[in-house]
């Protein structure tokens, strides 16, 4: 009866040990995964299509005026010429747009789901979509950091390495150079550490933007 009673405590220790509000690699693994289940995708920035290219902005080399020919190189986008109704310095008048949109291709590429970013003012911008270049997944919890406790909030920063399941477009060379940010982080996957922050919950940790 003793052995018995002693083997229960052994287990209800360990069971206390293990508890999923513990700060440890394991919580930190689960809660990571969870997050990058959810946040884990690599996108363009590309969530409202058509997506209008005016002479104005080919000619001042803007964003969209790079970018947009190379994804059409990638047959990911097509364009036609539109004629749309602008307004600059109080005149309106109608003005020839290049106007790409997704190819059928492109369109495998495009994740139907809330997105958020974050505005230059800090506030959170939410969007129904983007077009994606990969998906991340956890390699593993590197480390953590204790970054908040106040009263009963306690606030982790994780630094995790991540695998990256990349389309395979994002092997050109051209699409590297006007998405630079996207190639850094694909050619990173196993090696670069990405930061996430998490706080304590009843249900574990969980991840900040969640």
């Amino acid at each position: 009866m003793k052995t018995i009673s002693c083997i229960l405590f052994t287990v209800a220790a360990l069971s206390a040990c293990n508890s999923k509000t513990d700060l440890n690699k394991e919580n930190l693994t689960t809660g990571m995964e969870a997050y990058l289940a959810k946040r884990g995708d690599l996108c363009l920035a590309k969530n409202v299509w058509p997506i209008d290219v005016t002479q104005r902005e080919i000619d001042a080399g803007g964003r969209n005026a790079i970018q947009m020919p190379i994804l059409e190189k990638m047959g990911l986008v097509s364009y036609s010429v539109a004629t749309v109704r602008a307004t600059a310095d109080g005149i309106s008048a109608d003005i020839k747009v290049r106007r790409y949109d997704l190819t059928d291709e492109g369109k495998k590429y495009y994740l139907h789901k809330e997105m958020r970013s974050i505005k230059s003012d800090g506030d959170i911008k939410f969007q129904q979509g983007d077009l994606c270049a990969a998906k991340l997944t956890l390699d593993k919890v590197v480390g953590w950091e204790v970054s908040k406790t106040s009263g009963n909030e306690k606030m982790v920063v994780v630094n995790y390495t991540y695998k990256a399941d990349a389309a395979p477009w994002t092997k050109d060379i051209d699409v590297q150079h006007v998405f630079p940010m996207v190639d850094r982080i694909v050619k990173g996957a196993g090696t670069m550490q990405l930061q996430e922050s998490f706080k304590l919950t009843p249900d574990g940790w969980v991840a900040v933007d969640l």
